[in-house]
């Protein structure tokens, strides 16, 4: 029961973050950095900070103390180094759209975000656990690499005005290539909750819920890729001149808003997947370290369910959204296959 538990509260966070890009497109006449920097400010800052609050609050605990408990530098420039996959996870929407844009980049950064971690433990990745996890993460790339097939697919099969009408500024390629290093950069932030798990381990021992345990860990993590997206959308402001932005009165409330939705929709799934996971420990120490591609391949799943929503793949042809099927289906049995190998 636990298991289900854990899975569902991550798929709940999931089914936030594949959200998340549907309030921006409501933020009017903002251009991308300015609306992303205020995104920013709420995901990740505000609600990752209150997420710390809600871990330290009701035990009286320091700040400070928790995040000098080891290991709060380390998570903090694997954030800075997730910035630059969070970056490119924006462009990579904007190319491909949110259906292929989440695809490429998520499976990418699944696969490293679970096996780097692994290897650093030390785990024998072709024998025991270890196997099951490999295979786990290939099962989950093949997947993803069936949706890239029928992203491909559906880009043959347009004219370039139906490209622009479901996607603005398509670019397959460019796409695919922004897509590919936001993975890579952003299996990072993966790499910086490893290296927090003294902080998590300090405020367990002092009587916080295991539920939020790991909550204060995301705050130094966003915070470094708060930075770097900080500071690439000011130098952006200054080049091209969209600081008045920020003081249009007329959609300054309306952007406000759906950038704050953008913001919590997008912080939910490291909130689910640390509440989640503290229902996989002890339970399934397998699914526990596939947990991070279990939350990646929720993502492209329920992102693609939203590209069918907003007619991204609308015109695509009945080959091409029965090869996105498939591609789907084989991700809901990379989350299955590590509890069939028990």
């Amino acid at each position: 029961m636990n298991i289900l538990i854990g899975l569902l509260i991550i798929a709940i966070g999931s089914v936030g973050q594949a959200s998340s890009y549907v309030p921006i497109k409501k933020v009017k006449k903002w251009s991308w950095e300015s609306f992303w920097l205020v995104q920013g400010i709420f995901a990740w800052l505000v609600f990752p900070f209150l997420g710390t609050l809600l871990a330290t609050v009701p035990k009286d605990i320091s700040l400070i103390d928790v995040w000098t408990s080891g290991g709060a530098l380390k998570s903090i420039i694997f954030g800075a180094l997730w910035g630059v996959g969070g970056l490119t996870f924006g462009l990579s929407m904007r190319y491909l759209g949110v259906a292929l844009g989440q695809s490429i980049a998520l499976g990418t950064c699944a696969a490293f975000g679970t096996l780097i971690p692994a290897l650093l433990k030390g785990d024998n990745l072709f024998q025991g656990t270890g196997l099951v996890l490999l295979i786990s993460v290939c099962i989950t790339l093949a997947g993803i690499s069936v949706i890239g097939y029928a992203g491909s697919l559906r880009a043959k099969n347009m004219s370039e005005e139906e490209k622009r009408a479901a996607i603005k500024d398509f670019a397959l390629t460019k796409g695919l290539l922004v897509a590919l290093l936001a993975g890579v950069m952003s299996a990072c932030f993966a790499l910086g909750l490893d290296y927090g798990k003294e902080i998590k381990n300090y405020t367990l021992t002092h009587g916080v819920d295991p539920l939020f345990a790991g909550l204060p860990v995301i705050f130094l993590v966003t915070l470094g890729g708060f930075v770097v997206n900080a500071g690439y959308c000011l130098f952006q402001n200054t080049k091209n001149k969209t600081f008045s932005d920020y003081t249009t009165s007329a959609n300054w409330i309306n952007n406000l808003l759906f950038c704050a939705l953008a913001g919590i929709c997008w912080y939910s799934q490291f909130f689910g997947l640390e509440v989640g996971k503290s229902f996989l420990e002890g339970s399934s120490e397998v699914l526990l370290a596939f947990s991070w591609c279990i939350l990646m391949s929720l993502n492209v799943l329920f992102s693609n369910v939203w590209g069918i929503l907003l007619k991204e793949w609308k015109g695509a042809g009945t080959t091409t959204v029965a090869v996105l099927v498939i591609g789907l289906l084989i991700l809901i049995f990379s989350i299955t296959y590590p509890e069939l190998m028990k």
